[in-house]
């Protein structure tokens, strides 16, 4: 990668739309919280935490990935971690966020939904980055209790712009959560779901006609399918890639066999993003140092990454495109139109 091209990547304004805010807990600040609220760790200090980021699967990774976020009990805690993930957004010239959080993560421990919510949401409001919120559920759990978490949600809507899916893929499809899907569409938020991960090309299809989303978060595994990848590019339906976390978990062996080129040259809207950068080898700008580093990537792809990650957020329009003119403007000085 060329010294020039690295420079102008990392600089670039850019937006990220698949970040877990509990996947940017650092072991650093999990040994603080837990001294802090008295919880026990089942590691005797930072670094052996940071030896078990070392996972082989997705379920390997989400059993430590929710005994960190055990440490959250207090509405300053996820205040801490937000703005803790905020600050290296910011280095990383992030200019807007969606951020995903689970609330059923810290519910099904006693701790009250409002508390999650604004704490993360006044450490948005700290920042001076733009960020939005939007609530996940746990696929691994029933529909009966996402609804009961959308509905404990509701006093707070005004705090968030959507909801998601995510946990486990593999056995529960996304039209295990065709109702509540229905319900938030009624609410007039936003619909996001991971599909095509680990899961099959058929629930990115479930995803779009099922639940109806506006966005597929990972859905690498379309190229499987040629008829769904030419309705993807024909929707312009967004992908929200995740590469470092794709390598992690095995979706693809190395970065160089990632198919993140391919599924531009397939005229697909995708994004780069860090998912859960504690545990994945790194945040926004490693993702895509990485990537450049690994595949022919040039330019002109920088430049598409670039907007595409401002064009598939759920920005209002004028603010969308107060965002992309920057891209361009960024771009332009270095003869990139």
């Amino acid at each position: 990668m060329h010294i020039q091209l690295r420079h102008i990547v990392q600089n670039m304004p850019k937006a990220e739309l698949h970040i877990h805010i509990e996947g940017s807990l650092e072991p650093e600040l999990i040994f603080a919280l837990a001294q802090r609220n008295g919880v026990q760790i089942p590691y005797p200090s930072v670094d052996a935490l940071r030896a078990a980021y070392d996972f082989a699967d997705l379920q390997s990774f989400l059993d430590i990935y929710y005994a960190g976020a055990s440490v959250l009990l207090k509405e300053q805690d996820f205040y801490d971690m937000t703005a803790a993930y905020l600050a290296r957004a910011k280095a990383d010239h992030v200019r807007h966020t969606e951020i995903f959080f689970d609330p059923q993560t810290h519910t099904v421990r006693g701790v009250p939904i409002g508390d999650v919510i604004h704490g993360i949401h006044r450490a948005c409001a700290d920042s001076e980055v733009s960020a939005s919120l939007i609530l996940c559920f746990l696929r691994h759990l029933s529909e009966e209790d996402a609804l009961a978490t959308l509905e404990a949600a509701l006093p707070y809507r005004e705090l968030f712009i959507g909801v998601g899916l995510d946990s486990s893929e593999v056995g529960h499809p996304p039209e295990k959560f065709e109702r509540v899907f229905a319900r938030a569409r009624e609410l007039g938020l936003h619909l996001v779901a991971h599909a095509g991960e680990e899961g099959p090309p058929a629930y990115i299809y479930s995803a779009l006609d099922v639940l109806h989303v506006e966005r597929i978060d990972h859905g690498v595994r379309c190229l499987e399918d040629a008829d769904l990848t030419r309705r993807l590019a024909a929707e312009k339906m967004a992908l929200t890639v995740c590469p470092l976390s794709n390598v992690k978990l095995r979706v693809f062996d190395t970065m160089h066999e990632h198919n993140l080129l391919t599924l531009l040259d397939a005229g697909l809207v995708v994004t780069i993003n860090s998912d859960d950068p504690a545990y994945f080898g790194g945040y926004v700008n490693d993702n895509y140092v990485s990537v450049f580093e690994s595949l022919p990537l040039g330019l002109q792809h920088a430049h598409e990454l670039a907007k595409n990650s401002f064009s598939a957020s759920f920005l209002p329009a004028a603010e969308k495109q107060k965002f992309l003119d920057e891209v361009d403007a960024y771009f332009a000085a270095f003869n990139v139109v």
